[in-house]
C-alpha cells in the first residue's frame, strides 16, 4: 500500500468541520420520498427514512453523518448516490440526525444511534424492516460512533437491543478508534477540539475507543473503509487487529484519495457504480444480509 505524506488533524478536521455544512455536502437524491421520524424530544433527535421499493420486509442500511461530532447533518450528508443506490438494490435506508458537542458527549450520541435503531425496529412491521438484517454504516465521526456501537453493547443494551438485531457495521473513513492515540497526535487547534469533545480523562477517552473495546460480544461484522490518510490507514489497521483478536470477522479496503479531498470523496461518491468501494461495499452487504 502507497502511503502518503501525513495530513496533519489541525487542517483535515478544521476544514472537515467547514465543509459538512457546504452545499456540496447538501446533495440529496430525488429518487425516493423520506419519512421524517423522531426517536426522542431533542430537535436533533430526528431520522429520514426510505422504504424499500418491492418486496418486504427488507434489510435496512442505518448511516450516521460526520462532522467532527460538532456539526453535521441529516439532510444530504449520505453524497448523491446512496439513497437511491441502497435502495434501488433493495435496501430500506435510514440517515440519522444526533446531538451535538458541546450540547451533548459522545457517549450521548453513541447511545442516540442506537436509540434510533430502536425506534426503528419499533416500528419494523409498519416501515417493512426485516429485523436483525441491519447494518450501521457512518462516515468520519459518524465511523467512530457506529464503530462504537458496534463494539461497546451497553449503548444498545440500553436501547433495549443486542447484536443480534444488527447484522455488521461499515465504518468509513475514521481516524478515532483509538482516541488517545488520536488525540496525541493531534496539532493545537485540533487538540482543544478532542479535549472538548472526549476531555482529559485517561479511561474515559479508552472507554469512548472502539480498538480498546473489542473484546467479544461485539457485532457479528465489520468492514473498515479507509482512502490514504496516514492517520486513517494506521487507525483501520489497529482496529482490525484488535477485532481479528477478539475473534471478529473483519474486512478492509483501502482506496485512493488523500487529505481532506480523499476523506470526502470517499463518502461522496459511495454508491456511484463506477466507484470502486461501491462495488465492495455491495458484495458485503449482499453476503452479509442476504
Amino acid at each position: 500500500m502507497k502511503k502518503s505524506p501525513l495530513i496533519t488533524t489541525t487542517s483535515l478536521i478544521g476544514a472537515l468541520l467547514m465543509a459538512a455544512a457546504s452545499p456540496a455536502f447538501a446533495q440529496q437524491p430525488a429518487a425516493a420520498q423520506a419519512q421524517s421520524l423522531s426517536y426522542g424530544t431533542d430537535a436533533l433527535q430526528k431520522l429520514d427514512f426510505w422504504r424499500a421499493p418491492g418486496q418486504v420486509p427488507a434489510p435496512l442500511v442505518v448511516f450516521v453523518h460526520g462532522g467532527g461530532w460538532k456539526r453535521g447533518d441529516k439532510d444530504g450528508a449520505t453524497g448523491p448516490y446512496k439513497v437511491a443506490h441502497y435502495t434501488g438494490r433493495g435496501y430500506a435506508f435510514a440517515s440519522v440526525n444526533y446531538r451535538l458537542v458541546p450540547d451533548a458527549t459522545v457517549e450521548q450520541q453513541a447511545q442516540d444511534i442506537a436509540d434510533a435503531l430502536a425506534a426503528l425496529l419499533r416500528q419494523s412491521d409498519r416501515l417493512g424492516i426485516a429485523r436483525g438484517r441491519v447494518v450501521l454504516m457512518g462516515h468520519s465521526a459518524g465511523a467512530h460512533l457506529v464503530a462504537l456501537v458496534g463494539t461497546d453493547p451497553r449503548y444498545l443494551r440500553k436501547a433495549g437491543l443486542s447484536y443480534a438485531d444488527i447484522r455488521g457495521v461499515i465504518p468509513i473513513d475514521g481516524a478515532a478508534y483509538d482516541v488517545p492515540g488520536q488525540m496525541q497526535d493531534a496539532g493545537r487547534m485540533m487538540g482543544a477540539t478532542y479535549r472538548q469533545t472526549f476531555g482529559t480523562d485517561a479511561a474515559r477517552q479508552r472507554a469512548l475507543s472502539p480498538t480498546f473495546q473489542t473484546a467479544a460480544p461485539n457485532a457479528p461484522e465489520f468492514l473498515l473503509l479507509h482512502v490514504q490518510r496516514v492517520d486513517g490507514v494506521r487507525q483501520a489497521e489497529e482496529l482490525e487487529a484488535a477485532l481479528r483478536k477478539a475473534g471478529t470477522h473483519v474486512e478492509r479496503e483501502g482506496f485512493p484519495g488523500r487529505g481532506l479531498p480523499g476523506h470526502m470523496q470517499i463518502n461522496r461518491e459511495l454508491g456511484n457504480p463506477t466507484y470502486a468501494a461501491t462495488g465492495i461495499v455491495d458484495r458485503w452487504l449482499a453476503r452479509v444480509l442476504g
